[in-house]
């Protein structure tokens, strides 16, 4: 979405200039996708009128009649009435009555907010191109690079507000010195460094990381042109798409999670979790558990995977190579070693890295599956063929959106021109059935209105990490595209799908943007605070408007959790989430034991994963020009003249159908937002403020 605009565009400053009054005020019951909608695609607003939850007391009985008004000079430039849903009853879910509005017909590029004229209440701003979310893959992608372990997080790759130049958990007895848990030697010390932390702590786990990896890789090969080589990593501009270079940083501390014989250690991490803000102040002695077969078969089907995307870029060859093979050693290590486990719970780092029985003949199914395709082997066909009627959608004939992972392998197979026509069928076929027609849940769910937020999963889908259920729900519709599994719904399920986006964006009954600290990329009223051990309560990363500065930018956290409840020792009722209509089980805080705030608000690679995986699904169904993700702005310094009424104009030379994003530091954004032209407000005693403008093609 950054630009670098020409030098022939001055600053002009003009002394009385005239701007029309924004109308109302911003009200969270009028709901849109705060970033915006893609220029050709379905654009559906929420209005609500809340019955039930902590919002009750504020009902708001709409216009009938909503308008689109231009942010620059509020004209209405589409208006239409409003849709009772439900005929009017009441939203389990959310506890609201809901109207829709669809504006779907607005295609016209430009800065926008919905105005409801009865009561003088507007949405927040939002942007019709298809440019609008280039903000959110640009900082959604981006927080993979705060999560790495083992390096500094240095600018300009982190903003200078997240800086962290030290290198975390490479000192004594950390990473590059890991002792066994099981014997904590010298003699088994290993050099474990490098990976992302796993979620909102410092450890890192090879189980948890499977789905994670799944999810990035198959957004690559799903999209492949989305994922440039100008993100803002340090290998930006290396020539290898900066999706693969930041899983090949997971990959590189994978490898070294493999030992010898093939096998793979499962964990690193902490015997006693204390947090530590920024990560280079964390110097906790750290350990690792042994080899097991989850872990290995894992990193088997992880590697083989990976191998197939890195082998179409030609710097990567060799790796694609080292991979094959690492894969292969790992497969044989966890035929001959097909029972070894290791429960972590009470020893080692936080969650328990040791999946059930099923899940781990899953991964082996997987792991079948993406070797056959790497290396055409028919043993591996032959044992894919053999077992898997024994995933749950082939039992079941349901698909589910807890089992993306398996899913998704399971589809892939039908790549492959070798593989076993009845076998690739009987998947398709299923799979193809579930989500279009016998399962209520899927796509009858989106056709028949179920949700009034049009982002529907079943009552008990609703647990801890919910947004990346919501995310992998969505992923399941493109797949019908993907695979070509049924044109004639191909509308519907572009639809159903970009609605979870509109989703975690805002249109969900709390109001929020679902990411992190975006209010100065596109998102107004975005996640203030989240649970993480950098940016932890008490820090100055605590929370946007209260500490210094807040989290980083574009983390997705849990997400809404009905079966939340603080610890025992914390007597006491936290309401919201508490006691909350399901899609209202949210708040977003960070206070630790004994409130317990994690199980909402807690961030995690998987769940970054399947977000950004949903998001490159989206784009793909536009083209996404290159000049959104340049990250070059502008930063002009503001003058001494001032307006006569208190405010600062600031104009750049115009490109025609363009869209301008501006960013002020030590001012207000009055008007003009999207437009060559803004309005600052600023306090005439304070210094002076800086305004950054990025630019955006159509």
């Amino acid at each position: 979405m950054k630009f670098i605009l020409p030098l022939t565009l001055i600053l002009a400053i003009n002394a009385s200039p005239t701007r029309a009054q924004a109308p109302g005020m911003v009200d969270k019951r009028i709901h849109v996708d705060q970033f915006g909608y893609l220029s050709n695609a379905q654009k559906i607003a929420v209005i609500a009128n809340p019955q039930i939850g902590y919002n009750a007391p504020s009902n708001l009985n709409p216009s009938t009649k909503y308008r689109v008004k231009r942010s620059y000079d509020q004209v209405t430039v589409f208006e239409a009435n409003i849709t009772p849903w439900g005929g009017g009853s009441t939203h389990g879910q959310s506890g609201d009555k809901a109207w829709w509005f669809d504006f779907s017909a607005l295609t016209t590029n430009g800065y926008y907010f919905l105005y409801d004229s009865l009561n003088n209440l507007r949405s927040t701003n939002f942007t019709i191109s298809d440019c609008a979310y280039a903000d959110a893959l640009y900082h959604g992608f981006r927080t993979y690079y705060y999560q790495r372990c083992g390096t500094g997080k240095v600018q300009p790759f982190a903003e200078a507000d997240w800086a962290d130049s030290q290198p975390c958990h490479r000192g004594n007895l950390q990473d590059e010195t890991c002792y066994s848990i099981l014997n904590p030697v010298p003699a088994t010390a290993k050099d474990l460094h490098g990976g992302w932390h796993d979620a909102g702590d410092y450890n890192k786990y090879v189980t948890f990381t499977y789905g994670t990896l799944m999810d990035l890789l198959m957004a690559y090969e799903e999209n492949p042109t989305i994922w440039r080589d100008d993100l803002g990593i340090p290998e930006s501009g290396n020539g290898v798409p900066d999706l693969l270079d930041e899983v090949k940083y997971e990959l590189d501390w994978l490898l070294r999670m493999q030992q010898s014989n093939g096998s793979v250690l499962c964990v690193v991490g902490v015997q006693n979790f204390a947090s530590a803000s920024p990560p280079s102040a964390d110097h906790a002695r750290r350990y690792y558990g042994p080899a097991t077969t989850a872990a290995t078969l894992s990193v088997a089907a992880s590697f083989a995977l990976a191998a197939r995307q890195f082998q179409t870029v030609t710097s990567l060859t060799a790796f694609a190579t080292t991979l094959q093979t690492a894969a292969i050693n790992a497969w044989n290590w966890a035929e001959a070693n097909p029972n070894v486990t290791y429960y972590n719970s009470g020893s080692i780092a936080a969650g328990e890295n040791e999946p059930d029985t099923y899940n781990r003949d899953m991964r082996k199914l997987a792991a079948s599956c993406f070797l056959f395709g790497l290396t055409g082997t028919v043993s591996y066909r032959n044992y894919f063929d053999s077992n898997y009627q024994n995933a749950h959608l082939l039992q079941w004939s349901y698909a589910y959106l807890f089992e993306p992972n398996t899913q998704d392998a399971l589809l892939y197979y039908s790549n492959f021109p070798n593989a076993t026509v009845a076998v690739k069928n009987n998947i398709l076929n299923t799979y193809a059935n579930s989500v279009q027609t016998s399962n209520a849940d899927n796509l009858p769910s989106f056709l028949n209105k179920t949700d009034a937020y049009r982002a529907f999963v079943r009552d008990d889908n609703y647990t801890w990490g919910s947004n990346e259920s919501k995310a992998h729900q969505a992923n399941m519709f493109f797949n019908m595209n993907h695979y070509g599994l049924n044109g004639a719904n191909a509308a519907h399920f572009k639809n159903a799908g970009a609605s979870f986006l509109h989703y975690l964006h805002g249109v969900n009954p709390t109001g929020y943007c679902f990411l992190s600290n975006m209010g100065m990329h596109g998102a107004e009223f975005s996640i203030p605070s989240l649970y993480h051990a950098w940016f932890n309560d008490g820090t100055i990363w605590d929370e946007v408007g209260v500490s210094q500065l807040g989290p980083a930018p574009g983390f997705l956290p849990g997400g809404p959790n009905p079966y939340f409840h603080p610890d025992a020792n914390c007597n006491c009722v936290i309401s919201p989430p508490e006691n909350q209509p399901i899609q209202k089980s949210f708040k977003s805080w960070n206070t630790g034991w004994p409130e317990n705030s994690w199980e909402l608000s807690e961030v995690a690679i998987y769940t970054q994963a399947s977000y950004l995986r949903l998001l490159g699904n989206v784009l793909a169904y536009q083209n996404q020009p290159p000049s959104c993700y340049i990250e070059n702005p502008v930063v002009i310094v503001g003058s001494l003249d001032v307006c006569a009424d208190g405010t600062y104009n600031y104009t750049v030379l115009e490109v025609p159908g363009s869209i301008y994003l501006w960013e002020v530091a030590g001012g207000t954004i009055e008007s003009g937002q999207g437009t060559n032209s803004v309005y600052v407000l600023w306090n005439t005693t304070a210094p002076m403020p800086s305004i950054t403008i990025h630019h955006t093609f159509p």
